[in-house]
């Protein structure tokens, strides 16, 4: 099942340790640890997610991506359907999903399994 589909973006994500879905700003959101780490926009099917500061300036760059409004100085990329591949896609989200899950207390990365 493809990630630019609902389902399939649904159901890599929730593959991922301690994940957990919302539905919220009209969109699927992933998080981990009660920390959004991507989301699946609403009608074009485009896909938010958390890089890291280098791969932001290099995405940012890249036809089809974008700055995410309101989580940009976060280093957050929008990428419309079809910009990246999926296997780069999915590589992309387990990062955002590390990425988010380092930033978690040891705690809760404990509780989480991670």
């Amino acid at each position: 099942m493809s990630l630019w589909s609902r389902a399939g973006f649904e159901d890599f994500v929730s593959s991922l340790p301690g994940t957990s879905l919302v539905e919220q700003w009209e969109s699927v959101v992933a998080k981990v640890g009660g920390k959004v780490f991507c989301l699946f926009g609403p009608g074009d099917g485009s896909i938010a997610f958390k890089v890291s500061e280098t791969s932001f300036v290099g995405l940012t760059a890249s036809p089809g991506i974008g700055q995410a409004p309101y989580f940009a100085k976060g280093q957050w990329v929008v990428v419309q359907r079809g910009a990246l591949e999926e296997a780069t896609l999915g590589a992309y989200l387990e990062e955002a999903h590390r990425l988010i899950a380092a930033k978690l207390t040891r705690k809760v990365r404990a509780e989480l399994g991670l």
